[in-house]
């Protein structure tokens, strides 16, 4: 036997003697406690030490409890009392303050001194003018609509990204839509549709039309126009976005877990409630580059000309290229592309899928601007940036590599009171926003949280105005990717985008490519496919040049 084995039995053994000798001597009602508590004891050890499947409680019996407890609040205990300011992930403690602290109202400065190392690998940072400007006001918000789209919108800088009504209650449903009207900006849906919810308090919509065509499937999960026509064309429905991949798990469809499915997101979405909500990997109705042209040509025409686009985390940049000759070739261009980043976001996910496919939301922006800008279409497609953002200079960066317009998700969750605890997918979420437990949910009050996703949306864009101004310009639309310098082994600065070099207008037609990766990238690229077997391959001098 072990140690704590022989422990467990000397316990058990003394204590129950001698608990039921001082009950039998003196009957006091603490002699009953005693006796029933060591009888206890020894149940649950003679349960550990013959029945159970753990091994830790074969082991040492009773005490491993105390572990399993300990660590159902490892996560809790490592947020509140062990992590520095700047070391958690996904956001750290320093930029959850940041978006509380905007949130609410109340001071958002530091003192003493920046605690970032500033000479770390990859350290992002900005050279600032000396002479700063104002941004214009016609500068602050951005057209979105192609030259085949008869309504165009005119969007915020900073938005609310895709989050479903399923994923989240509907009472942060509710706040995050009227949060919306208040601050100006649009509420993407996410894939689980338009809900009631999201119409409540008339809050600007995405409509996010999912692999699984939520809120516009006929019983049998195939398109329906009459249905998808009739909720495109409500007032309050800006843009049409077709999600063809997220970041959080790009190759993977969306996980809605039954414990979350009501009747109600049940009707909505029209699917069953007995089993998980597993959206196909593929969009059906864009299996190819062409197909998928197709159908946001369909849906810009069901909608009554409203702007359609799509979104994806980019891969293999030849699979987009791909896109981009499907655009050329059929003339059908969409009026956005949203670029979700690999860092993830508010969905569950399979770790493998999270950790490691995908290119992040900066690196996804930079490419598709520049291919845009190499096959001349740039000018007819606005991009959208989704990607932990969290400050200011989130937003800067984004714009700066290519992007027009960003969407954020976990830190409007945040504005709601999001701690971070990571529950997002079991229906516990001990704030209430990422639940269908109506216990839980109503702790939300949505006249005051509203107020504070507006606040959050509003102090950040003020101070990006203000970081733009810093650098000297008075457009956000000058933003430039050199701008963002990044710091290299070595220590020196270098502008974002070195290692691939950026594109002129119309670069990638005019087959002036040699010794480029574009090169290969464009050659192996089919506008009738997406899938690509054969990806670059660096030449030995760049190869050389990675390697230093």
């Amino acid at each position: 036997m072990t140690a704590m084995q022989v422990v467990y039995w000397l316990i058990a053994s003394i204590g129950n003697f001698g608990a039921f000798y001082f009950w039998s001597e003196s009957g006091a009602p603490l002699s009953v406690v005693l006796f029933i508590s060591t009888l206890t004891y020894t149940a649950v050890g003679f349960y550990d030490l013959n029945i159970s499947s753990h091994n830790l409680n074969r082991l040492y019996p009773v005490v491993a409890y105390i572990r399993y407890f300990l660590e159902s609040y490892r996560g809790e205990i490592q947020q509140y009392f062990i992590a520095s300011d700047t070391e958690e992930t996904p956001f750290n403690r320093e930029q959850r303050s940041l978006v509380y602290q905007r949130a609410k109202n109340v001071r958002d400065t530091i003192a003493f001194g920046t605690q970032q190392d500033l000479m770390k690998d990859n350290y992002l940072s900005l050279w600032h003018s000396l002479s700063p400007k104002d941004i214009r006001d016609e500068a602050k918000r951005i057209s979105v609509g192609g030259p085949a789209c008869s309504q165009p919108y005119e969007a915020s800088y900073l938005n609310i990204s895709a989050m479903s009504f399923g994923s989240l209650s509907s009472r942060a449903i509710e706040a995050l839509n009227l949060g919306a009207k208040k601050a100006g900006c649009y509420q993407n849906t996410g894939e689980g549709s338009v809900s009631p919810y999201h119409l409540e308090h008339g809050g600007d919509i995405v409509w996010q039309i999912g692999t699984g065509l939520f809120g516009c499937r006929d019983g049998e999960g195939k398109f329906n126009p009459e249905r998808f026509a009739k909720t495109a064309q409500l007032p309050q429905v800006k843009m049409i976005e077709i999600k063809l991949s997220q970041g959080a798990k790009p190759g993977h469809g969306g996980v809605l877990p039954k414990a979350k499915i009501t009747k109600e997101i049940a009707d909505i979405r029209n699917i069953p409630m007995e089993k998980d909500c597993i959206s196909p990997v593929v969009n059906p109705e864009c299996t190819t580059p062409i197909a998928l042209l197709s159908f946001v040509q369909r849906l810009r025409s069901l909608s009554g000309g409203k702007p359609v686009g799509f979104k994806l985390c980019v891969g293999n940049p030849a699979e987009f290229l791909s896109l981009c000759k499907a655009m050329l070739e059929t003339g059908i261009t969409p009026d956005f592309i949203t670029i979700d980043g690999a860092e993830g976001g508010t969905g569950a996910a399979p770790v493998e899928f999270s950790n490691r496919l995908g290119m992040t939301c900066l690196e996804g922006v930079y490419l598709v601007n520049n291919a845009l800008v190499g096959v001349g279409l740039r000018d007819k497609i606005r991009i959208i940036a989704s990607g932990k953002t969290a400050s200011s200079f989130d937003v800067l960066t984004k714009i700066a590599v290519g992007a027009d317009i960003i969407n954020a998700a976990r830190t409007m969750m945040m504005a709601l009171g999001c701690v971070q605890s990571r529950h997002c997918n079991t229906n516990r979420c001990p704030t209430g926003i990422a639940t269908q437990d109506p216990a839980r949910s109503k702790a939300i009050n949505i006249s005051e949280k509203s107020e504070r996703v507006k606040n959050f949306h509003h102090n950040t864009l003020k101070n990006f105005y203000e970081l733009v101004g810093s650098m000297g310009l008075d457009d956000p639309a000058k933003l430039k990717p050199q701008m963002i310098k990044r710091r290299s082994a070595s220590g020196l600065l270098m502008p974002v985008g070195s290692l691939i070099p950026p594109l002129k207008p119309r670069e990638l037609l005019e087959n002036q490519l040699i010794g480029k990766p574009w090169k290969q990238w464009w050659e192996r690229s089919r506008s009738e496919q997406f899938y690509v077997e054969d990806q670059y391959i660096l030449t030995p001098e760049e190869s050389e040049h990675l390697s230093h």
